[in-house]
Formats: C-alpha cells, sequence, structure tokens
C-alpha cells in the first residue's frame, strides 16, 4: 500500500501579488489530489454519486503552513488514509516542494463524511468502498 501522489504546477492565479501561493489556493491543490486519490481506487466523485447517491464532504480540517510555494514552482500532494470508522474518513495530505528538493509547504488534516446525497443524512461508509480506500496507505 502507498499513499496517493499528484503533481501540480503554481501558476499566476495561483498567487498572490508577492508572487507566494494564496493561503486558500492549498485548500484546492487538496481537494482536486483528494479527488484524485479516491478516482485512482475505483471511486470516482461523479460516479459514486450518479450510482451509488454517495458523497463525500469536508466535516472538518485543519492546515499547517511550513513554507511558501512561489510562482511556477512544482508541488507534489500526497494523500494518505488516517482511519476509516462508522460514516468518516480521516485522511493527512502533505504537500511539498519539489522546486527545492521536496521541502514541506503544507500539512493538512482533512476529515471527511459519507453523506446519501438525496437526503443528506450520514451514512456509513460502504463496505465495498472500504475495501477499494485499503488501496491507500495507513499512518498513524
Amino acid at each position: 500500500m502507498a499513499a496517493h501522489s499528484c503533481q501540480f504546477r503554481v501558476y499566476y492565479e495561483d498567487t498572490d501579488a508577492g508572487g507566494i501561493v494564496y493561503h486558500a489556493r492549498y485548500l484546492g491543490f487538496a481537494e482536486r489530489a483528494r479527488a484524485e486519490a479516491l478516482r485512482s481506487l475505483g471511486l470516482a466523485v461523479g460516479e459514486m454519486a450518479a450510482q451509488d447517491d454517495i458523497g463525500f464532504v469536508v466535516r472538518q480540517l485543519s492546515i499547517r503552513y511550513h513554507s511558501p510555494l512561489r510562482l511556477d514552482e512544482l508541488l507534489e500532494v500526497q494523500t494518505h488514509l488516517v482511519e476509516a470508522v462508522g460514516a468518516r474518513l480521516k485522511l493527512q495530505q502533505v504537500i511539498r516542494n519539489l522546486s527545492c528538493e521536496g521541502r514541506k509547504s503544507v500539512t493538512i488534516d482533512v476529515e471527511l463524511a459519507c453523506l446519501k446525497l438525496t437526503d443528506m443524512v450520514p451514512l456509513r461508509v460502504p463496505g465495498a468502498y472500504l475495501e477499494k480506500l485499503s488501496g491507500l496507505e495507513i499512518i498513524s
């Protein structure tokens, strides 16, 4: 089992007036990387909604900024599964600056809630989903 990795480049639209990635943009990088991690496991967000009426929504998150990313730098988001219990998934995402020897830029701890989309009520993560999610490295 391994963490899922996804790479992005920092574009002008991601930065503030000083050419540094705007703090909220890290959440966008993390969101795209989570969607790609799920897709790589056979859990594409659109298909889960259309076929199973299931979605994962952010319940809570915390973010720690370590060092800034700048315009044109290459970054990597690593997504790890921390825990899957009941209707919740806990993930950790680490964003590293590949343009600066993989230096850690941001750590995001995110808790997702599994919902039945028609009535927006929590739903225990289905066993078939848990089996697929086992493809993400579990860290503690």
